[in-house]
């Protein structure tokens, strides 16, 4: 698989990425998200599950990992992997994300499964576990779905702790959510810190792409994730990600398959990516896209 420079960073990722969020913790907002885990939580048939998918992504040319404090055991389950695998630092590409705190202590049925804060705490707090798992294949951090509402990209004593990181030779990125994610995105460029977005990005909710674009011709890296609006276009799959591996823009398009057979399903987008033109035109409007995401139930 192709691999390319992630923006203006020393990093090299492929082409298409795996993401670790509906892998590393038994609830998720993916439709049909139960049924893919056979509703078998037991915590040691999720980590094998996640090391099969893993080692199928390796075998195919993955080479960027992506998981967050708040994926569960995601960080664990993937250094336990890269341990296993004797997969060296230089090796693969490994992103997290701090803001988040998982909080379902393991349950479907959780009243909540995670908690968002993006304070200065949560951040020292949540970079020194994900180091504690990863250690030096900790490549990429990023701000857990940045938004303008949240304040975080007006903290300066958070803002000021990952410019001393991105000195120490961390990259450090953003991913965002909400039906303002473009806006969110121009106040980051204005900050000069950030070397990565990852945004949502698909057939029904394409408008952050103009922004997107910008970022990427400032030197950003650029990451789609959901690319399948959380199961939404699991029934036209390779088609949804082959619309966003066209993407001029597009560094990296993140697989978020819970199965072997569900990466090899996604991986067949990367040839009809270049050789189809045409997408299909079905957006919604950014309200109505992120509402109907909100009102997703976890299972």
């Amino acid at each position: 698989m192709e691999r390319r420079r992630l923006g203006r960073t020393n990093l090299f990722v492929s082409r298409m990425g795996l993401g670790l969020a509906a892998l590393g913790r038994p609830g998720y907002i993916n439709l049909g998200h139960a049924d893919d885990l056979a509703r078998d939580y037991d915590v040691g048939a999720m980590q094998e599950r996640t090391a099969d998918v893993l080692d199928a992504a390796w075998a195919a040319g993955i080479r960027y990992l992506d998981a967050a404090r708040s994926y569960g055991r995601a960080e664990e389950f993937l250094a336990s992997w890269l341990a296993r695998r004797r997969i060296g630092p230089t090796d693969v590409t490994v992103g997290s994300k701090w803001g988040y705190t998982y909080t379902a202590d393991w349950r479907t049925d959780a009243a909540q499964h995670e908690v968002k804060q993006h304070s200065l705490a949560t951040l020292e707090r949540q970079l020194a576990e994900s180091r504690g798992w990863l250690g030096d294949h900790l490549d990429l951090y990023q701000i857990h779905s940045a938004t303008l509402d949240s304040g975080v990209l007006d903290d300066r004593a958070v803002l000021e702790r990952l410019r001393r990181l991105h000195g120490e030779g961390l990259a450090i990125g953003l991913s965002l959510s909400g039906a303002r994610q473009a806006e969110t995105l121009e106040r980051a460029l204005e900050l000069r810190l950030f070397d990565t977005v990852q945004a949502t990005w698909n057939l029904l909710e394409p408008s952050a792409g103009p922004a997107l674009a910008e970022a990427k011709a400032l030197g950003w890296g650029v990451m789609i994730k959901e690319a399948l609006a959380n199961g939404r276009l699991a029934d036209q799959a390779v088609v949804a990600l082959a619309a966003a591996l066209a993407q001029p823009w597009a560094d990296v398009v993140l697989s978020g398959a819970v199965t072997t057979e569900q990466l090899e399903n996604n991986l067949a987008a990367l040839a009809l990516a270049d050789e189809r033109a045409d997408w299909p035109q079905i957006a919604e409007s950014p309200a109505d896209y992120w509402a109907r995401r909100s009102a997703l139930p976890w299972q």
